[in-house]
């Protein structure tokens, strides 16, 4: 808006409309960028502010040549800069861009890695429980052997009560055998069985 005010300026002056053109609002908006530009020198600015302001009151005004030299370098000056800062927000949008790519494939990684560790959670939390009832398992399988075990010894201990009795009795009747035979092995007992 203010580079083509500027152009309507520059069109109006050079064309000797300035009368017709400082009673438009295109005059105050090209006024007030003469009195804010930085550009200007205060000499140029005051000159320009001089020539509009003769215009409209119909007093001198310095050559308009003049003038639109300096307005035609305000407005390259303005589209120079529009022109940077077009570029500068290009480059700032299209690093954006790259960024915002970047950070979608961060998050979708990262998101990707959640989901994964999500997963090995699960299957841990699921193996955590197997393991848990295995051990109950190996427990009361423990107990049911520990049980078993115990009455083994006990049952053990009686045969070898019993075992040993047995030796014993048959022990003494081999003992008891073997005084038989020697007995009736004796010439005494063999005279008594002729």
């Amino acid at each position: 808006a203010n580079i083509e005010a500027m152009g309507n300026a520059i069109t109006a002056i050079s064309k000797g409309m300035t009368g017709s053109f400082l009673q438009t609002p295109t005059a105050s908006v090209v006024n007030r960028l003469v009195a804010n530009s930085p550009d200007l020198t205060f000499a140029e600015r005051d000159q320009v502010q001089s020539y509009l302001q003769a215009q409209s009151t119909g007093g001198y005004a310095p050559a308009s040549g003049q003038i639109v030299g300096i307005l035609k370098q305000m407005k390259e000056t303005m589209e120079k800069n529009l022109a940077e800062l077009t570029a500068q927000e290009s480059d700032a949008v299209a690093s954006f861009s790259a960024m915002k790519s970047a950070k979608q494939k961060e998050i979708a990684a990262a998101t990707a890695s959640i989901e994964e560790k999500t997963q090995q959670a699960g299957d841990l939390a699921v193996r955590i429980v197997q393991l848990k009832d295995d051990k109950k398992d190996t427990a009361d399988s423990l107990a049911a052997d520990t049980g078993y075990h115990a009455e083994l010894e006990k049952s053990c201990k009686e045969q070898v009560v019993e075992y040993d009795e047995i030796v014993k009795s048959r022990s003494e009747e081999l003992v008891a055998i073997s005084d038989t035979i020697k007995v009736l092995n004796d010439d005494d007992a063999l005279e008594l069985f002729k």
